[in-house]
Order: structure tokens, then sequence, then C-alpha cells
């Protein structure tokens, strides 16, 4: 039986082709820089997280001859030359402690586009190719990164909204945006970084997976919270002419003072759950246990929904006058999970606004679009190296496609800094420097993390 591969060898956590640049470089290479930026996008600035993570759980390890045994054989029976002797000086010399040093922007710094965000070097003027074996890896830093930068920009959208319209804006932005994404993504692990990727936001997520990212890996405790809700097939199993009674048990069961309970209402007929079960059946019910009750609508074209329940539940329940002259419903809200996006959403906020009805009647759960709808080039996204040392001399190195010039990467030993109150890429012809009034941080260097953040702390950055 062919034997499994090891899923904790870091060697083999790279691009084929990686295998063979250590025959590449010049002569005489001892020194190699590479660095991170985002070269635009969708958003003009990007809230940076997810790299403490990559450290902690993979680049911590130490590399065993076992390691380079198994990789050796595997990188060269896949048709590539494999440095042998390279990594056995990680082993041999080095502990198995990667000769690396990493210096990143602090999780939570929101930069704009265009600057450093992390950079990497080698310690080992033997090993400079490790700098780029290591660029599949640390790249992946762009889907956390791309995350919280998405729900950061819809983070300001709903505080604008609830800024103009609701006298409680501070309480209620926090669980404006819900995650609903876990079971839309590609593993459990982008779950997990996704999740709390979202988290550095807000602090409603159903990901559990987040909560043991950030428990494990950034010190919090429980980095967001849930509550009660109704799926379909909760409220199916009744029946259909047993509907009203699935609503009942769910107000029974959770409806207690101060306590707040989400049941998703379209099974079979929205209008009529929100009309009559809700609207007449259960609503002496519902106001009498103190709970609020959130509607959740499932179907159908999200504002159109939205603006319908909203509506119909103030007919039913009524609503109060805040100081800013909107209504706020009487102890029911809305959620929509159904088709959000950033465009959804401000559709709904506009049909709010319009409609006389303060944000806070209406939240959101987004799944696929909030987890999973953003790659690598959302943000374009470039991992290049920059500088070197060749046979004891400074090189500058950069690409400058012609058939595209917004690929052009920078030269130099780079730094962020802060000129006239904006962020700026530093760029130094020397790796003699101290880089004086950097915004970056050494995290790591020769395999140990350096820096140890709590989400609480980058959650302070934004």
């Amino acid at each position: 039986m062919t034997p499994t591969l090891s899923t904790t060898n870091l060697i083999l956590d790279t691009d084929s082709y990686k295998s063979s640049h250590f025959l590449q470089y010049p002569a005489g290479t001892t020194r190699l820089f590479s660095y991170l930026e985002s070269r635009g996008g969708r958003y003009p600035a990007t809230r940076f997280f997810g790299l403490q993570y990559i450290l902690d759980k993979y680049l911590t390890r130490r590399v065993t001859k076992e390691d380079v045994d198994e990789a050796r054989a595997v990188i060269e029976a896949h048709g590539e030359p494999f440095p042998y002797e390279g990594w056995m000086r990680v082993v041999n010399v080095h502990g198995g402690k990667l000769p690396l040093e990493i210096r990143a922007v602090p999780e939570g710094t929101l930069v704009p586009i265009h600057n450093v965000l992390m950079s990497c070097t080698n310690t080992d003027p033997e090993l400079p190719w490790l700098v780029g074996w290591f660029e599949t890896m640390l790249m992946r830093v762009w889907y956390p990164t791309t995350v919280c930068t998405q729900s950061w920009h819809i983070r300001q959208i709903l505080k604008e909204a609830l800024e103009k319209t609701s006298d409680r804006a501070a309480e209620e932005l926090p669980f404006k945006l819900h995650d609903f994404g876990s079971r839309g993504v590609s593993s459990r692990e982008s779950a997990g970084i996704g999740g709390l990727a979202h988290l550095v936001n807000f602090l409603g997520s159903d990901t559990l997976e987040a909560l043991r990212v950030g428990r494990n890996h950034y010190a919090a405790d429980i980095a967001g919270f849930s509550i009660p809700a109704a799926e379909h097939s909760t409220i199916t199993s009744w029946g259909k002419e047993h509907e009203v009674d699935a609503y009942r048990n769910i107000v029974r069961q959770f409806g207690k003072k101060g306590g707040i309970f989400a049941v998703v209402s379209d099974s079979y007929d929205l209008k009529h759950a929100i009309n009559v079960h809700w609207g007449e059946t259960l609503r002496k019910e519902v106001e009498e246990s103190g709970a609020t009750l959130v509607v959740r609508p499932d179907s159908g074209d999200p504002p159109a929904m939205v603006r319908m329940a909203v509506n119909a539940l103030a007919a039913k329940y009524g609503t109060t006058t805040n100081s800013k002259g909107f209504k706020v419903l009487n102890t029911v809200r809305v959620i929509q999970g159904d088709g959000i996006d950033e465009d959804t959403i401000k559709q709904i906020l506009q049909n709010l606004f319009v409609d006389g009805y303060s944000a806070e009647n209406v939240a959101f759960g987004m799944g696929g679009a909030l987890l999973q709808k953003v790659d690598r080039d959302t943000q374009r996204f470039a991992y290049k190296a920059s500088a070197g040392v060749v046979d004891g001399e400074y090189r500058g190195i950069y690409k400058d496609p012609v058939t595209d010039p917004g690929k052009r990467s920078k030269d130099g030993v780079l730094d962020l800094v802060e000129e006239n109150g904006r962020m700026v890429t530093r760029q130094y012809r020397t790796f003699d420097t101290d880089f004086p009034g950097s915004l970056m941080r050494v995290v790591y260097r020769d395999g140990e993390m350096l820096v140890r953040d709590t989400l609480e702390e980058i959650r302070g950055r934004g």
C-alpha cells in the first residue's frame, strides 16, 4: 500500500516550481527580500488580518530530517529538483527552525492600497531561496485580510445608516451583520479564519469554527455571539396545518424577558405568517413575553421582502418614533439572510430610510458573499521580490511588464511609515537600516513568533 504523506510537513506546502528556484538565482546571491501588497481592487484600503494564525499554526513547527527525506522523495518523483543540502542545513544548523524574518503592520490596521503590508527576508546567507519557498503559504493571508476588509467596509455603510436614523447606533452596530457563511466555504479552516476575520469588525456569528481559531490563536475567550433561531425543518416538521403551533412553541421555548430569538417565516406564505400568525394569533403572547421576535424572510427579492415585512409588522405591532424622527418597531425586528451582499444591504437601508424607518429595525445575515465570494484578485494581492544581495552588493529587484503597467512591482527594502497624516511606503537601497518611524513590526524571526496580539487589541485598531 502506498504510504500516506505527512500533513504537517512544511516543506510540501508550496508550489511545485519553487523547488527548482534554488538553481535559478544568480551565483553569489546571499539575501532576498520580498513583500506583500494589495495592488488595488474593490476597496481603497485593506484591513490586515490573519498572519498571526498562519505563523502560529504552521511556521513555528520545526523541520525534521524525516520531513526533508519525505519531501525529497515526493518532489523528485514529481519531476522537480530538490535542495536537499539546503533543507538539511535548516535541520542541522538551525535545529529545524526556519531562518526567516517577517515584518508586518499590526493586525487590524487599515492600510491604503499600493502599500507594503508584510515583508520577508532570510537570516542565513546560504538560504536566500527560502524567502520565495514560503510565498505560497504567506500569500494566503490574502483570504482573511480580504474578508476582514469587506466586512469593515460594510460596517461603515451600516454605521452611517444607524447614525442617521437610530438613537442606539453604538449598541446596534456590532450585531448588524451576522456570519451565516460556515456551510458555504471550501473547508473547515476557511470557516475558522474567515469567520474570525469578520469578527474583527462585528460580534454576531453562527460560525463556531471561528470561536476555535479565536481562542487558540488570538486569546479570545468567546469571539462572537449568536441567538436561538429556527430553520425550515423545525417549522415544516410540524406540518403546514400546524405552522402556527411551531411558532408558538418557539415563543414559549425562548420568549423570556430580555431575550431575543429569530424565526424563519417563509416556509409556506410569508405574508400570511406575518399578518395572521405573528400579527394576530401570537401577537399578545409575543408582546407579553418581554422578548424580541426577529422575523426572517428567506425567499423572494430581498429589498422587496424586507420592505414588506417591516411595514406589515409595523401595522400589527406598532412603532415608536425616536429622537431623529424615524420609526422603530415595537417588540419585533427583521433579519434578512438570503441574497445578502453589499449591494442588497445598501438597497434595503435606502428603502428603510425612504419609508421613515430606523436602520435598527433590520439586521443582515451574510453567507457565501461574506466568506466565499472573494478571491486573491478582489484586492489584487501580490508577493514579490524587491531587493537582494549578490556578490556582496545590493541589488534592486522588480518587474515592469509592458503589457500590464499595473503589475509593476516595487523595488527596494520596503517599510511603511506615516508622513503628513498619510501612510506611505518607504524604499531603502540597503539592508542596513533600522527603519526609523516604522509602522511595521518584526513578528517572526528564526522559527519564533515575537508578537502575539489579542483579538481585543486587533479590534481596537479599526
